[in-house]
């Protein structure tokens, strides 16, 4: 158990198309399975609000975040702002009726979890999605803002991982929102079939198929986010097969204005989750050069940011480097 060493968000790396699919997978037999023993996937309102200790993070936390994020609140006893910020959050576990988790672990007790994850004051709240972590903010953060948080990680959990939460046995709150047990009951949508063709072709190494795949849902629905998120990680990986990363970084560090060196090194440190120093690469690059090779250049970086996701602060900080550059 290593939550500190998980991958942050927007981290790339050869397995991270693999295992949106892998989790994707796992909810759904998670599912097949409760239902095949009649419990039909639901679970009580009480489950919306857990205590977790360091035995049972795994399985309370890790297992559980195939099928739903978790949302992790440290806090302690003597913690002041904790006992604004917890109240809070176990509101809006139970108004969100099964969107996300809310896993409370209380520092005082579970000492490891709290170096593990780096946790330098309390609160702290992290989120856990398909077994990746991610920090979400510190501190007594207002309603709204925390409702905004909440809503991106939901949108990034279903988008990116297929988890679109869990079912809550009867109403977990009066007037809670029908919009998460619409999405959790809807038929399957139109491009299902293509995308889970896609995410079968990248578990068999068979990149060419899942980018024809994502491809196909695109032409007929340009604006599929999840369809174009997997096109740009799928073609990532395409160019990145059969590198020699040693010969592209001499390459690289060689020729500084060869545009087709730094855009390869720039997807090998992507991929190795170097994410600043790929969009640092880029921005040079388009600083230095001009005319089709400067718009080169430009044009992957931006496909780069397709990536990472464009609520990624990374992104959005290279964005204004970018802009920087070009005005």
């Amino acid at each position: 158990m290593q939550p500190r060493n998980m991958s942050m968000s927007g981290v790339v790396d050869l397995a991270a198309v693999k295992a949106a699919g892998e989790a994707k997978a796992k909810a759904e037999q998670a599912r097949a399975e409760s239902a095949r023993q009649g419990g039909g996937g639901a679970v009580p309102p009480s489950a919306l609000v857990i205590d977790v200790d360091e035995a049972g993070f795994e399985r309370d936390v890790l297992q559980r975040s195939a099928e739903v994020p978790v949302v992790l609140d440290f806090w302690a006893e003597w913690c002041q702002p904790c006992k604004q910020l917890g109240p809070l959050l176990e509101r809006l576990a139970v108004e969100y009726n099964g969107r996300f988790v809310l896993a409370k672990i209380d520092v005082d007790a579970n000492q490891m979890l709290m170096q593990q994850f780096g946790i330098q004051g309390i609160p702290a709240v992290f989120a856990v999605v398909a077994g990746q972590a991610l920090p979400l903010f510190q501190g007594a953060a207002p309603e709204a803002q925390i409702r905004q948080t909440l809503d991106q990680l939901i949108e990034v959990a279903e988008q990116r991982f297929g988890l679109t939460g869990i079912t809550v046995a009867g109403d977990a709150e009066a007037g809670a929102p029908e919009a998460g047990a619409e999405a959790r009951t809807a038929p399957a949508g139109p491009y299902d079939a293509l995308l889970e063709a896609a995410v079968r072709a990248l578990d068999s190494n068979d990149i060419p198929g899942a980018i024809q795949a994502y491809k196909n849902v695109l032409v007929d629905d340009p604006g599929n986010t999840e369809a174009k998120l997997g096109l740009a990680q799928a073609e990532l990986l395409g160019r990145v097969q059969g590198m020699d990363p040693q010969q592209v970084r001499k390459n690289a560090a060689d020729a500084p204005k060869d545009v087709q060196a730094q855009l390869a090194a720039a997807d090998l440190d992507l991929v190795g989750g170097h994410v600043e120093d790929a969009f640092g690469r880029l921005v040079d690059t388009v600083r230095q050069t001009a005319g089709d090779d400067r718009d080169t250049a430009r044009v992957r970086l931006l496909e780069l940011f397709e990536v990472i996701g464009p609520d990624d602060p990374r992104v959005a900080a290279a964005r204004s480097a970018l802009a920087r550059v070009l005005f």
